[in-house]
C-alpha cells in the first residue's frame, strides 16, 4: 500500500510517498513560495538526485498537482497512476480539544479543522487547503488527519490550565495545548523499542530541538507536560521566538515600541529568540561559529537555550517523581554535540552522565551517549514525523 504523506504549510508543502509494508521513502519532496514569486518544486524519488523545477504556484491546489505531476512523471516520478495512491496522511498543526488522536477526515473533522483556525491561523487554513485539493483530485482516496496537538491532549488540567478565571478558559479555550506531538510520539517509541522497556515502565524528557523547540515529559507512553503553550510561541529560546516572557513585559514593550497586537506577536514570533539575542542569525550552526570567532552575544544566546533546558529537565524529572531517560531529536537535537553536552553537563546529581567524546561524533543517527553507570540514559533519536504519519494512516483505513 502506497501512502502520500502531506505538510502544508503556509507558503510550503512537504511530501512523502511510503510504501507502507516496506516503511521505504518511494520519493519526497517540497514545494515551496506558494502564492509567491518564484515558486518551485525539488523532487527527489527512491535512489535518484533531486530535481528542481521553477513552477508557478498561487495557490496550494497548484501545488498539490505539481506534486502529483512529479510522481506520476515518467522520467522522475514512482508511480504510473494516481490508483496507485492508497491513502493519504496530513499532518494537521491544531486539533484543539477535539482530536485526541488520528482520525479519518470526513465533513464532521473538516468543520472542527476548521473552529481551530484561530489558534493556528498560518497553518490550519493551509492543511484544510490540502485536504480538499487532494479530495478533489483524487476522489475517493481516505483521507487521515494527524494532528500535533493530539498526543499532548494526556494533559492532567493542573499543567494545561493557566491561571485565568475558568469562564474565560471555557469560552476562549485559552489553555496549553503544546506542540511536536508527532515528533515525541515517534521519538518515544523508538526508545522503548531501542531500551528493550515498555514505554507504560518509563519516566522519559523528550527534547524536540530545531527552529522550533518543545520539552516534553512522557511517563507511561503519555505526555503529562509539555514547554510549548496555547501557541508554539512559549518554552525555551528558538530560532526567532521569544520562548517563555512575562505578559506584562508584552504590553511593557506594546506600548513603549507603539506595536498593534498582531505587531506584537509578529516581533515576539519572528525577531526575537537566537536571531534577536545573538545579533547574528536564528541558525544554530552559524550562532556555534560565531561563538568560535569570540562573539559574546552569541554565546549568551548559547548558553540561555542550554540553562532553559535543564531547567526543563529538572523540573519535569520533578513532577514525575524520577527519569529513565532522555532524548535529544529534531535538526539541533540530533546534530548539535555542543548543545546536547552543555545541556547534560553537570547534572550528574540528576544521574545523568554522557560520554563526551562519543557525544562529539554523533550526528543525525540513532545512538545512546550516555555513559555505563548513568543512572538515567541519554539517548540521540531522529524523528521522523512522516513515517508516524504514514503508520497512523494506514492503521485506521486498516480497520
Amino acid at each position: 500500500m502506497n501512502i502520500l504523506v502531506i505538510n502544508c504549510g503556509s507558503s510550503s508543502l512537504k511530501y512523502q510517498l511510503i510504501n507502507s509494508e516496506s516503511e521505504e521513502v518511494l520519493a519526497k519532496g517540497l514545494c515551496e513560495r506558494i502564492g509567491i514569486d518564484g515558486s518551485c518544486i525539488t523532487h527527489q524519488p527512491k535512489g535518484g538526485e533531486k530535481v528542481k523545477t521553477e513552477i508557478a504556484m498561487p495557490t496550494h491546489t497548484q501545488a498539490v498537482a505539481a506534486v502529483i505531476e512529479k510522481l506520476t512523471d515518467e522520467k522522475v516520478g514512482v508511480v504510473k497512476s494516481l490508483a496507485e495512491i492508497d491513502a493519504v496522511g496530513h499532518r494537521i498543526v491544531h486539533g484543539g480539544e477535539k482530536f485526541a488522536s488520528s482520525v479519518v477526515i470526513d465533513a464532521e473533522v473538516m468543520k472542527a479543522i476548521e473552529d481551530c483556525n484561530d489558534l493556528a491561523p498560518l497553518h490550519n487554513p493551509a492543511n484544510l487547503i490540502g485536504i480538499r485539493v487532494c479530495a478533489e483530485l483524487m476522489p475517493g482516496v481516505p483521507q487521515v488527519g494527524v494532528f500535533d496537538t493530539a498526543f499532548h491532549q494526556t494533559m492532567p488540567p493542573k499543567a494545561y490550565m493557566y491561571g485565568i478565571p475558568y469562564g474565560d478558559y471555557e469560552k476562549y479555550h485559552v489553555r496549553k495545548y503544546g506542540f511536536h506531538g508527532t515528533s515525541h510520539r515517534f521519538v518515544s517509541a523508538a526508545l522503548s523499542k531501542a531500551m528493550g522497556k515498555d514505554l507504560k515502565d518509563l519516566k522519559i524528557v523528550s527534547c524536540h530541538l530545531g527552529n522550533g523547540s518543545s520539552i516534553t515529559a512522557i511517563e507511561n507512553g503519555k505526555s503529562i507536560d509539555t514547554s510549548m503553550g496555547f501557541t508554539p510561541l512559549d518554552g525555551v529560546i528558538m530560532g526567532t521566538r521569544s520562548g517563555a516572557i512575562d505578559a506584562s513585559a508584552v504590553t511593557y514593550l506594546a506600548k513603549k515600541m507603539n506595536l498593534s497586537p498582531d505587531e506584537m506577536s509578529s516581533y515576539l514570533n519572528k525577531q526575537c529568540g537566537f536571531l534577536g539575542v545573538s545579533d547574528v542569525s536564528s541558525d544554530n550552526r552559524e550562532i556555534y561559529a560565531a561563538i568560535n570567532n569570540g562573539d559574546e552575544k552569541a554565546q549568551l544566546t548559547a548558553d540561555m537555550l542550554r540553562y532553559e533546558i535543564k531547567k526543563y529537565i529538572g523540573s519535569y524529572a520533578a513532577v514525575m517523581n524520577g527519569l529513565d531517560a532522555v532524548i535529544f531529536t529534531g535538526g539541533i537535537g540530533e546534530n548539535s554535540w555542543e548543545v546536547r553536552g552543555g545541556v547534560c553537563t553537570n547534572m550528574d546529581y540528576l544521574g545523568i552522565k554522557i560520554d563526551f567524546e562519543l557525544n562529539k561524533t554523533i550526528r543525525g543517527t540513532q545512538a545512546k551517549i550516555s555513559t555505563p553507570d548513568s543512572k538515567v540514559e541519554v539517548w540521540v533519536i531522529p524523528t521522523n514525523e512522516e513515517l508516524l504519519i504514514a503508520r497512523d494512516t494506514l492503521a485506521i483505513i486498516s480497520k
